[in-house]
């Protein structure tokens, strides 16, 4: 099956190219197409005519969102909508990547959200995927929207330079004291194990809004410190609340997002990100083996 990835450079392409080995990959990264341009988007997909098309690109600095309101929507509501216009007109599957910031997580919730539950998006970059998922389910007939959490990867984030495991680990070399929010809770995901369970979902027509994260909750505190445990760091890190850590955007308190689709299907088999993050770790080179 032809399969192309938009943002193929990216932290989630550069583990999704790979896991497609068994069909026709075209690898497309951001030199390569400009999802902001219709008619450059409709150029790349008439010339390879996929059958898939995975949308990985996205404005992802949810705080930048916030002072560029504008490049948010075009990137992450518009770009989709290209994308999803030029699938439609090839008959092929889109994939659209989304977040659980596309939920508002009040501090008292402990239940996760289903893929039926209603979206209320705290902050710009939220409010722009979302219109994003939106574009899609309206102009394309055979979609997935895949809303996922707090990626970590091999490649780290174009966007932000990294990821939120890489970061700790060089603070804790350059400081004698992290502080590290304990308020906001999360289901981290590993890139190798998101970019299994895609190419898992393209060979189905399960189509629709699927939640894929690894399974299992923490807060970016308890994230952090595994993270800095495993990689044999020896660091004092303190858990502070967000409200002491004020910040642009808004982020949710909550925003566990519940397989419930997976489970439905037979398909949530997603490990524990304790496991997620010690397979990484390892790949990285930060710890010896599993």
């Amino acid at each position: 099956m032809k399969v192309m990835v938009i943002g193929a450079d990216g932290q989630l392409g550069t583990d999704l190219c790979p896991a497609l080995k068994y069909h026709e990959l075209i690898a497309l990264t951001q030199k390569d197409i400009e999802i902001t341009d219709m008619e450059a988007v409709f150029a790349c997909c008439r010339k390879y005519r996929p059958r898939v098309i995975i949308n990985t690109a996205s404005l992802v600095k949810v705080d930048d969102c916030e002072d560029s309101v504008d490049l948010s929507y075009k990137v992450n509501a518009l770009g989709a909508r290209n994308v999803a216009v030029a699938a439609q007109e090839l008959g092929a599957v889109m994939v659209q990547l989304s977040t659980d910031y596309v939920f508002g997580g009040d501090a008292g919730r402990t239940v996760p959200y289903t893929e039926f539950d209603e979206p209320a998006p705290l902050n710009v970059y939220g409010q722009t995927k979302l219109a994003g998922e939106r574009m899609v389910q309206s102009l394309c007939t055979r979609y997935f929207i895949i809303r996922t959490s707090s990626l970590f990867g091999i490649a780290g984030s174009l966007g932000k330079g990294g990821n939120f495991v890489e970061t700790v680990i060089k603070l804790a070399g350059t400081r004698d004291e992290l502080q590290i929010v304990d308020d906001q809770v999360f289901s981290p995901t590993y890139a190798v194990d998101l970019a299994a369970k895609i190419v898992e979902l393209i060979s189905t027509a399960y189509y629709g809004i699927i939640h894929i994260t690894n399974n299992g909750t923490c807060s970016w505190y308890e994230f952090g410190r595994e993270a800095l445990k495993m990689a044999g760091v020896k660091a004092r890190v303190v858990p502070v609340k967000a409200a002491e850590y004020p910040r642009k955007a808004r982020r949710p308190a909550y925003s566990v997002l519940g397989h419930y689709q997976l489970k439905l299907l037979g398909m949530d088999d997603l490990r524990d990100w304790h496991d997620a993050l010690r397979a990484y770790m390892v790949q990285k080179g930060h710890l010896k083996s599993v």
